[in-house]
């Protein structure tokens, strides 16, 4: 049976994140105090924390909707969602549709993730047999076991590779661009209104370390920039 924890349970839990130097000086925003502050993780398979509105296939999500792979999750305006779906964990920031792909040959398991619109914050468990896609509407992305960022632009794709590696392909490239990173080095644009698909780079924004650790703590882990001690420079 899962028990609430109390409002002082909850505020001695963020004084001890604060104490271990997991929250940025400046605080973080509500929905992720909400997630951090729930007690032991990993939380709740599915939604863990909501702002606004949220669908899970078309209906109205709250705290406790399951998601699994098959499942289309979208956030409205002003919306957003924090989720964890298997060994991995998402932010929907607002006016984001997302579709989780399951294995045509192995149901129950996640494939791909489609993005349509919209912005995401992701960190996914190490595939050693398989690897994940990640597709936009400007290139797919295949990974293994990292963190990432992306928004969906018009005509174009920012994707910021937070740590990890990963492989960029798109239309008119001769093979993968291959990415490989440890604290946010290298955040690119993914275009294709050329005909051909180009990787250029790209600033930091929109995502910051705290949501990070965030996620990765759903799951019980840790993103490998803090114990290399870069932790707070995003």
């Amino acid at each position: 049976m899962h028990t609430i924890p109390s409002i002082a349970a909850r505020r001695a839990r963020l004084q001890q994140l604060a104490a271990l130097g997991l929250l940025g000086p400046a605080g973080i925003s509500g929905l992720i105090q909400e997630a951090l502050a729930k007690g032991d993780v990993p939380v709740l398979k599915g939604i863990n924390s909501l702002t606004g509105s949220v669908l899970v296939n078309g209906l109205a999500a709250k705290v406790g909707t399951p998601v699994k792979p098959g499942d289309k999750v979208s956030t409205g305006k002003g919306g957003a969602a924090v989720l964890v779906l298997g060994k991995d964990g998402f932010l929907l920031r607002d006016s984001t549709s997302v579709t989780f792909q399951e294995s045509k040959t192995k149901p129950g398991l996640l494939e791909g993730v489609l993005v349509t619109t919209g912005k995401v914050l992701a960190v996914f468990a190490s595939r050693i047999e398989e690897e994940l896609l990640i597709k936009v509407p400007h290139a797919t992305v295949g990974i293994r076991g990292t963190g990432c960022y992306l928004e969906i632009q018009d005509g174009r794709t920012y994707f910021c590779l937070c740590y990890g590696e990963a492989a960029v392909s798109g239309i008119g490239m001769t093979q993968p661009k291959l990415l490989k990173t440890t604290h946010h080095e290298t955040p690119v644009w993914l275009d294709d209104r050329g005909g051909v698909m180009t990787v250029e780079k790209a600033g930091f924004v929109n995502h910051n370390d705290d949501e990070l650790i965030m996620l990765e703590k759903l799951n019980g882990r840790e993103p490998p920039f803090v114990s290399l001690g870069l932790t707070g420079r995003y």
